[in-house]
């Protein structure tokens, strides 16, 4: 039997919460709920370029389209930093990721929004993948607009600092003090200029040692417009503190919020793509399953919670009943063509699903062990466009 779930509560994967929605309007219920009380927003928008993107592993499966006329646009952006202002508390920033097309008209807009006293910094991302164009330079670089909600603004960039090393610099002469400590020095215009090795060096505003994710790379998810983990970890951890709440409304492979749970901060996603949901949801219950470096508890073994319309389109399923285990044996979701993506299985309660067993990779007939205790079990399908539906078992 076909029931109608609005979330799903999930054991790891967080701290945090996604909920898919236009950002624009979901923004009223957040400033009522989280108003004033997010530090962190990373936004990487659609940069309106007028294509339409696809899943990489599947070009049949649109992922969004970046199509929408420049003044419709800038109406659009102008609704969600507005929102992003009122959602940031006084020691927050904004991170607003951008490139050539857009950059110089949201600078402005967010002079307007935010102050010009409060642009902080215009971060240069240089890497080397994509075109060679011949007509003009090839345009190697985004834009990471960063501003402050106040002059109050957590920033710490020691958190982000690498150590100087071994590599001696102009000529410097090497010694060892008292303690130990190994540093180079030199005397310029009668001025000793002292440096140790485990002396911290500091990102500057140009960033060229974090590179694109390649197509074989282990992050990859499928989304075009990926961003690396590296990026938004340096990012989080120079503006944000542990158990702080770090927000992205543009959440797409879902990169803020892995970053977000795997660094002790806790997240607030928001996409209107079906596969942003599912995407999400595998990356951080693989990560969650993923054992630690460390012999400290994951980050990510705390509770997730995913929110979404409850979804009524059509959809077939068969399901037999083996002893404690639940087979399915055929799934349609939504009459698209489509494999499983994912399934769980688990109980209900008040329109929201506990899932009991996930499984990333489903691929039928999916086998799925009985919950222990529940009533009236129920099993959720997810096919590969991010349709889903939740079944109850009988």
């Amino acid at each position: 039997m076909r029931i109608y779930c609005k979330a799903e509560h999930h054991d790891i994967g967080g701290p945090g919460a996604f909920f898919l929605a236009r950002s624009e309007k979901q923004l009223p219920k957040l400033i009522s709920e989280y108003g004033g009380k997010v530090q962190l927003i990373y936004l990487d928008p659609p940069f309106g370029t007028g294509d339409t993107f696809q899943r990489k592993e599947d070009t049949s499966i649109p992922l969004f389209r970046d199509d929408m006329p420049e003044a419709e646009y800038l109406k659009w952006m102008r609704t969600i930093l507005t929102g992003c202002h009122a959602l940031l508390s006084p020691s927050g920033s904004l991170y607003l990721h951008v490139d050539w097309r857009m950059s110089a008209k949201l600078r402005l807009m967010l002079d307007d929004i935010f102050g010009q006293e409060n642009f902080m910094d215009e971060i240069i991302w240089g890497y080397k993948s994509g075109g060679r164009a011949t007509r003009f330079f090839p345009r190697k670089h985004d834009t990471i607009l960063f501003y402050r909600k106040s002059r109050k603004v957590y920033f710490n960039i020691a958190a982000v600092g690498q150590p100087r090393g071994p590599e001696r610099r102009n000529h410097m002469k090497q010694f060892v003090d008292q303690d130990g400590r190994v540093g180079y020095s030199i005397r310029t215009r009668g001025k000793l200029y002292t440096y140790y090795e485990d002396d911290l060096i500091y990102p500057s505003d140009v960033w060229t040692d974090i590179e694109h994710l390649q197509q074989k790379d282990r992050e990859r998810t499928g989304y075009a417009t990926q961003k690396p983990e590296a990026l938004l970890e340096r990012i989080i951890l120079v503006s944000s503190k542990e158990e702080d709440l770090v927000c992205d409304l543009f959440s797409g492979s879902g990169t803020t919020a892995a970053v977000a749970a795997k660094t002790g901060r806790r997240f607030l996603a928001v996409d209107a793509s079906p596969l942003a949901l599912i995407t999400l949801r595998k990356r951080l219950l693989a990560n969650a399953s993923s054992p630690s470096l460390l012999d400290e508890p994951n980050p990510i073994h705390k509770a997730m919670d995913l929110h979404f319309p409850a979804s009524r389109s059509k959809c077939d399923a068969a399901f037999t009943v083996d002893g404690s285990s639940v087979i399915v044996t055929e799934a349609q979701i939504n009459r698209r063509p489509s494999p499983l993506a994912y399934a769980a299985i688990g109980y209900e309660k008040e329109g929201v699903f506990y899932p009991t067993r996930t499984v990333t990779k489903a691929k039928l007939p999916l086998k799925l062990p009985l919950p222990k205790g529940a009533a009236k079990p129920v099993v959720q399908l997810v096919n590969a466009y991010g349709d889903q539906a939740f079944f109850t078992v009988n």
